[in-house]
């Protein structure tokens, strides 16, 4: 594969800045983050993916080596070194939406075309206590995971993982225009996109547009009974976000129905967004126990990036 070609990444993080037909309160969810290690190192070895229909089920086979350009690993906020997996996943060929969604638990949300995968959690939460009901978010900036600018980092066991948008994978796929792309597969079985869809859902003809979330940051203080963190809902914790149906264009899942061009008689698909909550944390079909198997937050391992909790606000 050929690395990303620069003259395509301020194309895409402009269009990500200043999206097509967003609503008023785009910038609703706004927050600072860390600012990302710059992806400017080459990746240690040969990508290697096949993606293979079996029967019913959608099998991905890959070393989980990008193919782009990286940030530099280890860095000051992740001491981990990129390094080759095993990784079988299989998943529904023709998944069944339902009318209930499913929550995302302690594994990854699904794995890129390219054979890395989407892993949006964190192993890190207030005071270091999991039964708190405060969970870091990764793109937060309470503390920096060394996320590189393809929103990914790397895990103890060296698996290369994204938080968010894989900036050079869609670059180097959109050839620097808008157009509605195929990133990956959720553990599910449904499709995952970039940000641009159709306006019209089921209208292939209708204008493209930056497909925006329905998540917005709660407004007010955190409570502060019994240990709980107090301060404003900055974007800190997943927790400081609430889903307002109807507020975008997505629903709790980060998905809606409509058709593609992998798709053109239609399909539920999910959306990779700019904000919260990057990559989905819900599923509409039911995920495969392959992706469970991963073993906690980007599989085997643990969390990627500094050790312990964050320092208290």
């Amino acid at each position: 594969m050929k690395p990303l070609q620069s003259a395509f990444l301020p194309f895409i993080l402009a269009a990500l800045a200043a999206p097509l037909g967003a609503h008023p309160d785009y910038n609703a969810t706004h927050r600072i983050e860390v600012t990302p290690v710059p992806a400017t190192e080459a990746p240690p070895g040969p990508n290697q993916v096949s993606i293979t229909i079996e029967g019913d089920l959608r099998v991905i086979v890959s070393n989980g080596l990008p193919d782009h350009t990286t940030g530099r690993f280890p860095n000051a906020d992740n001491p981990n070194r990129i390094s080759a997996q095993s990784y079988r996943f299989t998943m529904p060929a023709k998944p069944v939406a339902e009318v209930r969604s499913t929550p995302l638990r302690m594994q990854p949300f699904g794995i890129a075309i390219n054979g890395v995968l989407f892993d949006p959690g964190t192993a890190e939460y207030w005071q270091d206590d999991r039964g708190s009901g405060w969970h870091y978010d990764a793109k937060g900036d309470a503390f920096s995971l060394g996320l590189d600018a393809n929103n990914a980092h790397v895990q103890p066991n060296g698996a290369y993982h994204y938080h968010g948008i894989p900036t050079a994978l869609l670059a180097r796929l959109t050839k620097g225009q808008p157009a509605m792309t195929l990133l990956g597969w959720a553990a599910d079985g449904f499709p995952i996109y970039g940000a641009w869809g159709h306006r019209t859902g089921p209208d292939a003809a209708s204008e493209l547009v930056t497909l925006k979330t329905s998540f917005r940051l709660k407004k007010g203080m955190r409570p502060t009974s019994n240990g709980q963190p107090g301060g404003a809902y900055d974007g800190s914790f997943v927790e400081d976000f609430e889903y307002i149906a109807g507020s975008g264009d997505l629903d709790e899942c980060s998905g809606r129905f409509g058709v593609t061009p992998e798709f053109p008689a239609g399909t539920f698909y999910y959306v990779l967004t700019s904000d919260f909550p990057f990559v989905p944390r819900a599923f509409r079909g039911t995920p495969d126990k392959s992706f469970a198997q991963r073993g906690g937050p980007g599989g085997p391992g643990g969390p990627g990036g500094r050790r312990g909790p964050p320092p208290p606000r």
